[in-house]
């Protein structure tokens, strides 16, 4: 029961990482840049977060302790919701997914074995990499499908 939280969460997180690129796409093709539609899609996702924080109210002088490198989640983001914008019209949404999903994968292992960012370390093991090899199949699968 502890873990279905966090599970269910990922699951709607990853219903709305779908529907993104489609939405910001629309956007961008509307306005004719896919900056402003990824500038729009972050002022409307600040605008919700400002919101949720407005209940939480932990103060800014907190972040004082994070490492430099915490600072860098919004440049990552934004070239994601970027990139996916301009992607998915020409590649098709399943395509744009998959080759996202295995390169989080192989990201996530390096920064796994390594213990980066603060995360504990983890073995890549045979069957990690097979699992990812499968995703990494299924991108070149669902590309020529």
């Amino acid at each position: 029961m502890q873990t279905l939280f966090p599970i269910l969460a990922v699951l709607l997180a990853g219903i709305g990482v779908a529907l993104q690129p489609p939405t910001n796409a629309a956007l961008a093709k509307a306005s004719g840049s896919v900056w402003l539609a990824a500038l729009i899609s972050f002022a409307v996702g600040t605008a919700a977060l400002m919101v949720v924080w407005l209940f939480d109210w932990t103060p800014l002088s907190a972040t004082r302790a994070a490492p430099w490198w915490a600072w860098l989640g919004g440049f990552y983001g934004a070239a994601f919701v970027a990139a996916l914008a301009f992607a998915s019209p020409r590649l098709g949404l399943a395509v744009t997914l998959t080759a996202a999903i295995a390169s989080q994968l192989v990201t996530a292992m390096i920064v796994d074995r390594f213990g980066l960012l603060g995360l504990p370390q983890q073995a890549i093991t045979p069957a990690r990499l097979v699992g990812v090899a499968l995703v990494i199949l299924g991108a070149v699968v669902v590309r020529r499908g």
